[in-house]
């Protein structure tokens, strides 16, 4: 493994991790990884905001103080490069251009989500799974 993994975490990722029951879930163990230090997070304010948001939905059973912790610990941890524009690509949602944008401001970085098909795809953008055995984590 690289000495630093730097990583867009999308936020189905984030609402995935902390739905499961299974502490072993490729979900959970990137979130984990992420609130350990191993995973630099890569992230700016409407990212924040997006995770804030969709969290605080009625329709999950999150407590405020475990989406605060979430939030703090990928601050803590996490890194905010800014954006780099992406010219010319089309993104089917236009909520997922930000994490897109902000995963092409640092170099050598992932942009971990579960639904690959939204985004092109550079910088790498892989499944939770697919980023645990990248880097060896699986």
């Amino acid at each position: 493994m690289p000495a630093k993994v730097f990583a867009v975490i999308d936020t189905n990722v984030v609402v995935s991790a902390l739905f499961t029951r299974n502490p072993e879930s490729a979900t959970r163990r990137v979130l984990n990884l992420v609130l350990d230090g191993t995973i630099t997070p890569l992230f700016n304010e409407e990212i924040l905001s997006e995770y804030q948001e969709v969290l605080s939905r009625d329709k999950f059973p999150f407590k405020p103080e475990n989406i605060n912790a979430v939030i703090l610990g990928i601050e803590h941890f996490g890194l905010n490069p800014g954006r780099k524009e992406s010219k010319g690509k089309h993104l089917p949602d236009p909520k997922d251009v930000v994490f897109y944008e902000v995963a092409l401001a640092k170099e050598e970085s992932f942009l971990v989500t579960g639904n690959i098909k939204h985004f092109p795809k550079e910088p790498i953008v892989v499944t939770p799974s697919e980023f645990l055995r990248l880097i060896g984590k699986m």
